[in-house]
């Protein structure tokens, strides 16, 4: 039989479903915040500020993506019991085909997206700077070892993390409360907010958007660390790399 719901009982599932679309967003922040509160203090207070400053960019982003995701994810299960599984997350299988052969087309959708959405923000926003470089935590790398770890921070580790957070975390809870509109809203609002600078900020929404639909088509996040990687990627070579490049 259907359960018949009173006015204050709607009331409240409303606002109960308000409440969790604050939460949540508010539970990663916090965790960021926590993750690199830690990090900054064993850098401070112990010899790692002695390290090769590529070294140390590397184990501090490591550090504070292990800690943000044992604190948003593992935190409510030691507390409350409150677990997240991998149907959540999105990772109940392993990379397919289907994952790696839409990366592309999802990539250029991104691409198109982005710049519209900067085209207006160039039209929109006044001392809108759409060329406002980005800061990666990592600068002057000259030997093999510092490129090679750079990479891997920021071609592996982050779009996995990140995944995990945003589209595997994140959306995962939200799209059980709200329509998937709201969810991929705001997902990518939250997404992009956290990256800083306006230019970034569109940008990386743009990126979420998309992300959020392949993650939602598929079910499951593949897809969506596929894309974000080969966009990291990208950035990558053109931050680095070409410079690099050009120079010689």
């Amino acid at each position: 039989m259907f359960r018949n719901y009173s006015n204050s009982e709607d009331s409240n599932i409303t606002k109960s479903r308000w409440w969790v679309l604050l939460a949540l967003p508010a539970w990663i922040i916090t965790g960021f915040f926590l993750s690199e509160l830690i990090v900054s203090g064993l850098v401070n207070y112990t010899p790692l500020s002695s390290l090769n400053p590529t070294l140390l960019s590397a184990m501090c982003d490591g550090l504070i993506y292990t800690i943000t995701l044992v604190f948003i994810i593992g935190l409510p299960w030691f507390i409350k019991k409150s677990k997240t599984s991998l149907t959540d997350i999105g990772l109940t299988r392993l990379p397919s085909w289907t994952d790696i052969l839409i990366t592309p087309a999802g990539l250029i959708v991104y691409l198109i997206i982005s710049s519209g959405l900067m085209i207006l923000a160039v039209h929109l926003l006044p001392n809108f700077n759409i060329n406002q470089a980005q800061d990666t935590g990592f600068q002057q790398l000259s030997a093999r070892y510092e490129y090679i770890l750079a990479f891997i921070t920021l071609v592996i580790i982050a779009p996995i993390a990140e995944e995990v957070l945003f589209r595997g975390y994140l959306y995962g809870k939200l799209k059980k409360y709200f329509p998937v509109w709201v969810a991929i809203l705001a997902t990518s609002l939250l997404f992009g907010a956290l990256h800083g600078a306006w230019n970034l900020a569109i940008d990386t929404f743009a990126l979420s958007l998309v992300l959020c639909i392949m993650r939602e088509s598929t079910g499951n996040i593949w897809a969506s660390i596929l894309l974000h990687m080969t966009k990291n990627g990208i950035a990558f070579y053109f931050l680095f790399i070409n410079s690099l490049l050009l120079i010689h």
